[in-house]
């Protein structure tokens, strides 16, 4: 039997990674990283934030017909921020994008940065060229939201990561909607494990993926050491009806920061998920942000995933947050 170790070597990076960075961009700008990923087309959509040599970040659409190269990035940002919001006045960040058959559109969902922290917004696009606002829907301090593809007991699902007032904690929550403008909750979904590589905040990565099993997630977790912080990728199992329950949970890290463009960068030691595509052939390519610099992707399968994370802990022996 594989050791632990090596199953939990699921995801392979490309061997040209990272695949897109600053020096790719049309005009001149200081870093690309976490891209909200989609297929449009046949083609692979990449919603990218770019910051630039002011610090504040905007969103800009880049395309390849195989994912991995020939991007073709537009000339101009898809969602820049906004003078007239405070709440964005400092950038927009971290997209995730979900496609919703109902509304015949994408949501995207991403922060919002301002004077008073980082909060959730959302915009629809029919064609990654146009956007359609909703606005603000979590207020400071909150971040890394993710939208289910598809309403669950007839309400939208939103994972997000508000921080706690009153012992700081930042863990995954989720919230509902019955239109996208109106939210209930938050409830607690996923914590940070004291002691573990996951133990000082947790964040939904990519929009989870429905499989027979669940929905099947993939989030960042982080841990303080003497040296910094170490952010890593770890994969989850929720009920496919009940988005507070997680049933499944990995103990190890799935992938943490070992390449020198991980390692090395604005803020080293980061691997930071928000996209994923799911090819008809079980391939599933997964965008990351390498060292808040570059964007790199690696590969991997459902069923790897699946029989991962299927085999961990169960996590409702601790309450559907182990």
């Amino acid at each position: 039997m594989s050791s632990p170790l090596h199953r939990a070597e699921i995801l392979r990076r490309l061997a040209n990674n990272p695949i897109l960075s600053a020096r790719d961009w049309p005009y001149t700008v200081n870093s690309v990283m976490n891209a909200g990923a989609t297929l449009v087309d046949g083609q692979t959509v990449l919603l990218c934030r770019v910051e630039d040599r002011r610090g504040f970040s905007h969103l800009s659409v880049a395309r390849s017909d195989d994912g991995i190269s020939k991007w073709r990035i537009d000339p101009k940002p898809f969602l820049s921020p906004s003078p007239s919001h405070a709440a964005e006045s400092w950038g927009v960040e971290d997209p995730r994008v979900s496609r919703v058959d109902e509304l015949g559109a994408w949501v995207v969902c991403y922060t919002s940065y301002g004077p008073t922290g980082p909060s959730v917004s959302i915009a629809l696009t029919t064609d990654f060229r146009t956007h359609t606002p909703l606005g603000m829907i979590c207020s400071p301090e909150d971040k890394n939201a993710a939208l289910l593809p598809r309403r669950v007991d007839g309400t939208f699902v939103l994972y997000h990561r508000p921080r706690t007032v009153t012992d700081g904690h930042a863990d995954i929550w989720v919230s509902r909607s019955p239109d996208l403008k109106s939210w209930m909750g938050p409830h607690p979904v996923l914590a940070a494990r004291p002691g573990m590589w996951d133990s000082d905040r947790v964040g939904m990565g990519p929009p989870p993926m429905e499989t027979p099993d669940g929905w099947l997630c993939l989030y960042h977790g982080v841990r303080v050491t003497v040296s910094g912080q170490i952010y890593r990728m770890g994969l989850a199992l929720i009920d496919l009806e009940d988005p507070t329950r997680v049933l499944r949970r990995t103990d190890e890290w799935v992938m943490g920061p070992s390449e020198p463009y991980e390692l090395a960068g604005d803020v080293p030691n980061v691997v930071f998920p928000c996209g994923w595509v799911q090819h008809d052939n079980g391939l599933v390519r997964v965008y990351y942000g390498a060292a808040d610099t570059a964007i790199a992707a690696a590969d991997t399968t459902v069923d790897e995933m699946l029989d991962l994370v299927t085999s961990s802990p169960d996590a409702t022996a601790a309450g559907g947050q182990r």
